[in-house]
């Protein structure tokens, strides 16, 4: 089955990761990026983490998640996350047309 998935990753969190490599002498990152069949509930089904050795998985060492995403195509029209609709605001600028919703 082929994917397309977007996947976003904070500004601070590519700091946090750029500064530990560079402290470690590192020249680059291993990261495990899942996809899930099911979205979360932001419409999301795709996670990126630092890679783990065997032994730290064994070790059942919390993993270090640095991004998350969506599948945006697939070959498999069912595969691809529910959009989550977002509730209409209320208050008394509802009907303002002057107001940003957000």
């Amino acid at each position: 089955m082929a994917q397309l998935a977007d996947l976003y990753i904070k500004l601070d969190t590519l700091k946090v990761l750029v500064s530990t490599l560079e402290k470690k002498g590192e020249k680059g990152i291993s990261l495990t990026i899942g996809i899930n069949d099911e979205a979360n509930n932001y419409g999301q089904n795709v996670s990126a983490a630092i890679s783990q050795s065997k032994e730290e998985r064994e070790a059942k060492k919390p993993k270090y998640y640095v991004g998350n995403g969506k599948t945006f195509w697939s070959n498999n029209d069912d595969f691809i996350p529910e959009k989550q609709e977002r509730p209409l605001a209320t208050g008394a600028n509802q009907g303002d047309t002057d107001e940003l919703p957000f």
